[in-house]
């Protein structure tokens, strides 16, 4: 009996655990990747500190996701642990780290990971087409660009896993939306995540605090906070900390065009602690100097509470312990989009079925980060890729 055709459009990290997953008993399959090689996004991703998962409990995890229930429901049936697992079968033995990140062991790099999933396409009998770009519909047909040539295919069944609009340096472009409006598919446009963030500092905190860390503070907006580090920019900051606010930053600024973020210079010292340091006894040296010894406060630190209130309000203990404990900072956009770790925006979640395929569209799928959802950095971009692509894999 001759088996169905599958051409899966992109071969990024959701593609690379469909590709190893997917039956080849039942489907020819064939993927087809704009780039010269597969995951190329993947490997970017492991300059700055290779985290595969985070080992966090699935039913925890999952409070992170800015999702609906196809996305949710892929992490429950492949979770972390079976991520994990799947790792270590395929060569790949990883370690926790002390950020609760799962990283490979250490000695393992970005490119072997890449090659053990490389390996497994392999033997599961899977074609690559590489350097073949996807240009839209003809139809009921997919054009493909190869070489500059232009040919068109009709699959049985079409995956897409294009990826968002991050990181156009790797292939992630994002210009495809217009493809699927013209189906009659609703989609929304890119915007920045888990990116730095613009807040507008006075000329003289920027210029001579620019690329100085705020360690172990913590910032919050809405409902989410996150311990860490954050670094001062030109634009405002960025780092960690600030990454995992994206979600409520970004409702703030649709809803009322700034948002407020508060940073807690202090996390793991109370406001009364901090007040009664304060009003220690001083000796000879200055206000300044006093705060800075009693508090413990870096440069930047001290910089940002000086900078942040008045003068009045400085030389007052009760305000400033409270203030070192919740400084408000006004946002007023994130960094270029092509700066973000992630995107959020492509195809609305509310256009696919349970098993990721396109309500208006039979036997086609979309998977990965084209689909408009959000997630931290630290493992759950990558865990929610590879979640979807074992689920697609299990239901075809």
């Amino acid at each position: 009996m001759t088996k169905k055709t599958v051409a899966i459009i992109g071969g990024g990290s959701a593609t690379l655990m469909l590709a190893s997953e997917i039956d080849t008993s039942k489907y020819d399959v064939t993927i087809y990747e704009k780039n010269q090689g597969l995951g190329r996004k993947f490997l970017v991703a492991g300059k700055g500190g290779f985290n595969l998962t985070h080992s966090t409990p699935i039913e925890e995890m999952k409070t992170k996701y800015v999702a609906s229930d196809p996305i949710l429901s892929a992490l429950d049936s492949f979770t972390n642990e079976d991520f994990i697992s799947w790792l270590k079968k395929e060569g790949i033995e990883t370690f926790v780290g002390s950020s609760k990140r799962i990283f490979p062991k250490k000695g393992i790099k970005p490119i072997q990971v890449l090659q053990a999933f490389e390996k497994r396409i392999k033997e599961n009998g899977v074609n690559i087409e590489f350097n073949s770009t996807w240009k839209g519909f003809e139809g009921e047909q997919l054009i493909i660009e190869k070489e500059g040539e232009t040919t068109t295919i009709n699959p049985d069944i079409v995956v897409f896993a294009l990826g968002g609009a991050s990181w156009k340096v790797t292939g992630s472009e994002g210009d495809w939306l217009t493809h699927f409006e013209e189906k009659g598919i609703k989609t929304v446009p890119f915007s920045a995540s888990n990116c730095g963030v613009a807040i507008t500092w006075k000329e003289k905190f920027a210029k001579t605090n620019e690329g100085q860390p705020l360690k172990s503070i913590s910032a919050s907006c809405g409902k989410l906070a996150k311990k860490g580090d954050v670094i001062i920019t030109r634009l405002g900051l960025e780092g960690s900390a600030v990454y995992a606010l994206s979600p409520a930053i970004r409702e703030q600024l649709q809803e009322k065009g700034e948002a407020t973020i508060y940073i807690d210079l202090k996390p793991t010292t109370t406001e009364e602690s901090i007040l009664r340091k304060m009003k220690s006894p001083r000796k000879k040296n200055s206000w300044s100097e006093h705060l800075i010894w009693q508090l413990k406060l870096s440069k930047p630190m001290f910089d940002l509470v000086k900078r942040t209130c008045t003068k009045e309000d400085f030389m007052n203990p009760e305000f400033l312990a409270k203030h070192i404990k919740q400084i408000p900072l006004q946002v007023t956009g994130f960094d270029e989009i092509d700066k973000a770790i992630s995107t959020v925006g492509g195809i609305k979640l509310d256009e696919i079925k349970d098993n990721f395929e396109l309500k208006n569209l039979k036997n086609h799928y979309v998977i990965g980060e084209m689909l408009d959802w959000d997630a931290p950095t630290g493992g759950y971009l990558l865990q929610g890729c590879m979640s979807m692509g074992v689920g697609l894999a299990e239901s075809l």
